[in-house]
């Protein structure tokens, strides 16, 4: 008589009930990595981009370094903070910057959006005096000492839903969502809120450095300008300088992000999130048949064991 030199363990590999627990981790696994994919391909939509017309004249590439630690260290910043502003170079040559995300991404979301900024700035942009590049997360500006300064009221860019609900009492459910995402602003610690009424969700947030009573002015300027450049329009975004808002309806749970009317992907994102997915989805069954193919000579072995 021998003593058998299977190991709890390893008899419970071989049972049923652990290889539906495997499977079932699994599949958890690969949606929630594919979810993350396809989340991330939305918030670096491209939104806007505001480039000056001026380009940036630079025979010493004074400015080039500037702007380049300038994006360096406003990518650094993105891993740990939402918002953040500095200025790079010596006077008179200096550059300020800065970023912001949405605030309900995390932190690995935020600097996820940031990091593509610098790379789409200067594809869309080139090097201008001052440029702005707005995703559906994040964006980021910068401009050189002495550009003119506009109004944080100035609207840089708008888009209305085609679709509307006129005659449905759509207007004054969202009317009333803006009464609360007015008065929410003012509360809001961080310049950003959300709230929803009858099916009509509203965003707003406000540039970092904007005073809480600033920004629930410039908040409010925004929604009066969504009520009249978007009319009845079931969806809608209106960017002011110094602040933004956002609307939409949806009938089962929270709205997907809306769609700017000519989106722009940084380059290949959006082939690079079904990518991601492919390789998730092939590299989870890859290990899966290794694994079976382990436990089936596993099983071979003990059988000649037996005999």
């Amino acid at each position: 008589m021998g003593f058998s030199s299977q190991t709890p363990f390893s008899a419970a590999i071989k049972t049923p009930s652990f290889l539906l627990l495997f499977l079932l981790l699994l599949l958890l696994s690969i949606h929630v990595l594919i979810s993350q994919a396809s989340s991330e391909s939305e918030f670096t939509t491209l939104i806007y981009k505001g480039c000056a017309k001026q380009d940036l004249s630079d025979p010493g590439g004074v400015y080039s370094q500037a702007l380049s630690t300038l994006y360096g260290s406003l990518i650094a910043q993105s891993s740990k903070s939402k918002f953040f502003k500095t200025t790079t170079g010596s006077s008179p040559n200096t550059v300020t910057g800065l970023f912001q995300c949405r605030g309900d991404l995390s932190n690995v979301e935020c600097y996820s959006c940031v990091n593509r900024l610098p790379i789409l700035i200067d594809k869309l942009c080139g090097r201008p005096m001052a440029a702005r590049i707005q995703l559906f997360g994040c964006y980021m500006l910068y401009e050189v000492s002495g550009f003119p300064q506009i109004s944080g009221m100035e609207m840089l860019y708008k888009t209305c839903s085609k679709k509307n609900g006129q005659g449905s009492g759509f207007e004054e459910r969202r009317d009333t969502a803006f009464t609360n995402l007015v008065g929410g602003m003012g509360s809001s610690s961080n310049g950003f809120y959300t709230t929803s009424y009858g099916s009509v969700y509203v965003l707003g947030q406000c540039e970092g450095d904007v005073g809480s009573s600033d920004c629930g002015e410039c908040v409010k300027s925004a929604v009066q300008r969504a009520q009249v450049e978007c009319g009845s329009s079931i969806s809608g975004q209106i960017f002011l300088h110094k602040c933004f808002v956002s609307y939409s309806t949806y009938s089962n749970g929270l709205p997907k992000p809306l769609s700017p009317s000519s989106p722009y992907q940084s380059p290949s994102s959006g082939q690079n999130a079904g990518k991601t997915a492919a390789i998730v989805v092939g590299g989870a069954a890859g290990v899966g048949f290794l694994i079976a193919c382990l436990l089936f000579v596993r099983s071979l072995t003990k059988k000649r064991d037996d005999y």
